[in-house]
């Protein structure tokens, strides 16, 4: 027998299995734990199949295909352009018109923070939507971005004690409206800021205090370690402790690369679009 006809026969044996698979799943719904690991099994046997018809296809197949409409890829050019934005100084911003996206960095000494301090990688990202639902200027956006960036300003001062407001940058960019969500998590996704929330480290800064006398939340991470709001000093309990926090930030700095500098920074977002 060839091996031509020794591939075949093994085809057909896998076909004839997959066929008694799926008579056996749909005879007796599965629990759902048993369902959710067949589910996850199955998934990645698709997977092993597809890896085998590329290998065995003389023709070269891309490994993506770019969707200029795919709200991923715009939000990835969206933060592209933020990047390529100037940084100010977080304590000078004024007023101005427009929302968008932003991001903060670090430049100052404190300790937990030295991996980052004066590094192309923010300390936190964050989106300001419009005033309006289809504003189509700045004017009608309002003055979001500089709102919601001198808010943080504001946090920060009263965190004197562990950080100085002057070692603050600050890169924005105004988006027309509706895509500043997509850009956003597309920042988080490649940073992974540690003041971010979803990175689950020091999340707080964005946290607004509830009345002193009804507050039942635990402290966040972000006011244990950087003490000075007064409804947070309220607070008795803190959701983790400095040391789980110091762990979490060790881990996160072991598993994460710090973009130093701009060229960096751009090599990253280059890997991701090419195909091949």
């Amino acid at each position: 027998m060839s091996k031509k006809e020794l591939l075949a026969d093994e085809v057909a044996a896998i076909r004839a299995k997959l066929t008694s698979l799926i008579e056996g799943l749909n005879e007796q719904p599965l629990a759902p734990h048993r369902r959710r690991a067949v589910d996850g099994e199955i998934r990645r046997l698709i997977s092993d199949l597809e890896a085998a018809l590329s290998r065995i296809d003389p023709v070269a197949l891309p490994t993506s295909v770019f969707d200029p409409s795919n709200p991923k890829i715009i939000g990835r050019f969206t933060a592209l352009a933020m990047v390529a934005q100037p940084r100010y100084r977080l304590a000078g911003l004024g007023a101005f018109y427009g929302s968008g996206v932003y991001a903060l960095y670090y430049t100052g000494g404190f300790p937990l923070y030295r991996s980052l301090s004066g590094s192309e990688t923010p300390i936190y990202v964050g989106k300001a939507g419009p005033a309006m639902d289809g504003a189509r200027t700045p004017r009608e956006q309002g003055e979001r971005l500089a709102a919601r960036l001198n808010e943080h300003r504001k946090n920060i001062e009263k965190a004197s004690t562990t950080l100085d407001v002057g070692d603050f940058d600050a890169r924005f960019l105004v988006v027309q409206s509706g895509w500043e969500r997509s850009a956003e998590d597309y920042l988080i996704s490649l940073f992974r800021p540690i003041w971010n929330s979803e990175v689950d480290i020091l999340y707080g800064l964005g946290k607004h205090g509830d009345s002193a006398t009804t507050r039942a939340n635990k402290r966040s991470p972000w006011d244990s370690v950087h003490p000075g709001r007064a409804w947070a000093t309220a607070t008795k309990e803190d959701a983790r402790s400095e040391a789980r926090i110091a762990a979490d930030l060790a881990k996160h700095s072991e598993s994460r690369p710090v973009f130093r500098t701009t060229s960096e920074l751009l090599d990253a977002f280059l890997a991701e679009l090419r195909q091949g």
